[in-house]
């Protein structure tokens, strides 16, 4: 009997499952590239007319979802090239941002840790909620605007070490920014293999806002809180799934993305078994009592972080439920389907240098959309496109705040499979060149655009 899960090499299509001493043995064949991994049968569930030690029982798997995951050991190890290529990535950012910084007499680490949003997140984690400014025009720009998972993370660090609020925030950003890498690599690898995931990694480091990564901002946090609850949906695992999701609501507002991703998950996993029913073949194993009771609890846990942030505030505010929106409308955010955003590229055409700004953002917004559509021929697993749909539309919707769009599309990682798999296409050398000259460029452009614009 095989005493755990063993998984090396690549899921591409077709799978055998085979019934043996009370486990479901598992493999997966694609070209000369196999995998093997054993998944116990709940007791009970074992067919009642099949002999324990009989002929296996052979049953045709065409789905890459709920696959066993690697043993933690393993999975690092797995992901250490994919890690250790962003780490390096991430290093040459921070060494161009202070040198850059030196040569114009300003301090890296302060621009890094002490600008725009990092500011209102340390003084949550300092004062508390209740702070506000107010503007000549009359808005009023108020700090419960900002969900409290990092701060509290922020008041954690400063609590147990000698750190301040926000060398908290910093120790927080880059500790997050790993543990996205290493989820966005697990998503990836699950679903295209580890070369793809090693490039999808890779390639969210070298963005053109990657230097945000490393800023006490809560980019980071939500990426590898969303990412994990990715993986855990795509390998069954609910529970992990919706708390993961719960503290990715407490994060961003944004993190309705990942409730969005664990609900159509868990209803079309109902709609599969229902429209399964008993039939022959069909996986006793994902029909269990305990697997629907899992499932359930996830999908309930997943939305309480963001519906109690924002409960909260309404009873703070004495707004009512929707009073987060009347704070968001105190720094004129909201969602308004894009038509802000479109008058603001139109405006640019007004004259001619700023026309060719105009033209540079139609071509952006076009890209993302193009890698949308692009994911979802590729047939991304529906957790990923929903996930993804939602984080651009709320990126590319918002109603103000326009040049902090390329900031809030970093958590859209599945945008950048399509790209990691043709990448991972080429030759090693090849791949090498291209991401080592594009991280060259993401470096200089970071530290260029913190000393400068900067992401508000």
């Amino acid at each position: 009997m095989v005493s755990g899960p063993r998984y090396e090499g690549r899921v591409i299509r077709q799978s055998t499952r085979v019934l043996v001493c009370a486990e479901w043995r598992t493999s997966h064949t694609s070209g000369a590239t196999s995998v093997a991994y054993a998944t116990p049968v709940p007791f009970g569930r074992i067919p009642p007319d099949l002999p324990i030690r009989a002929g296996p029982i052979i049953e045709p798997v065409t789905d890459l979802a709920m696959r066993v995951a690697p043993a933690r050991s393993e999975a690092l190890r797995r992901a250490a090239p994919a890690l250790l290529g962003y780490a390096a990535v991430r290093a040459l950012g921070l060494l161009a941002l202070t040198l850059w910084s030196a040569a114009r007499d300003k301090d890296a680490y302060t621009l890094l840790t002490a600008r725009w949003d990092a500011l209102w997140y340390t003084r949550v984690a300092e004062l508390g909620y209740g702070y506000e400014v107010r503007l000549p025009n009359g808005d009023v720009h108020s700090n419960l605007a900002f969900f409290p998972l990092l701060p509290w993370l922020e008041r954690l660090v400063a609590q147990v070490s000698p750190l301040s609020y926000a060398d908290g925030g910093f120790v927080v950003a880059v500790l997050a920014s790993l543990a996205a890498a290493w989820g966005i690599f697990a998503v990836a690898d699950h679903v295209y293999g580890r070369r793809v995931g090693v490039c999808a990694v890779l390639l969210w480091a070298v963005l053109p806002v990657g230097i945000v990564q490393s800023m006490a901002y809560s980019e980071s946090l939500f990426t590898a809180l969303a990412a994990w609850s990715l993986y855990a949906v795509l390998t069954g695992r609910w529970l992990t799934a919706g708390t993961l999701a719960l503290l990715a609501g407490l994060t961003r507002p944004v993190g309705l993305a990942v409730v969005a991703a664990v609900w159509a998950a868990g209803i079309a996993s109902f709609v599969r078994e229902r429209s399964a029913g008993q039939a022959p073949g069909a996986d006793l194993a994902a029909h269990a009592p305990g697997v629907t009771v899992r499932r359930a609890l996830g999908m309930l846990l997943a939305p309480l972080g963001a519906a109690g942030y924002v409960l909260w505030v309404g009873h703070r505010t004495g707004k009512g439920p929707l009073g987060y929106l009347d704070v968001q409308a105190g720094w004129r955010n909201g969602f308004d389907g894009g038509y802000a955003f479109a008058r603001f590229v139109g405006e640019k055409f007004t004259s001619f240098p700023s026309a060719l700004a105009g033209v540079g953002l139609i071509i952006g917004v076009g890209l993302v959309v193009w890698l949308y559509v692009v994911c979802v021929r590729q047939r991304q697993p529906l957790p990923l496109l929903v996930y993804t749909g939602v984080v651009t539309a709320l990126a590319l919707c918002a109603s103000s705040y326009f040049g902090s769009k390329p900031r809030l599309l970093l958590p859209a990682f599945p945008l950048l499979l399509p790209l990691a798999r043709s990448l991972a296409g080429l030759r090693t050398r090849r791949s090498a060149l291209v991401m080592g000259a594009v991280a060259v460029v993401s470096a200089v452009y970071g530290a260029f655009w913190l000393n400068g614009s900067g992401p508000p």
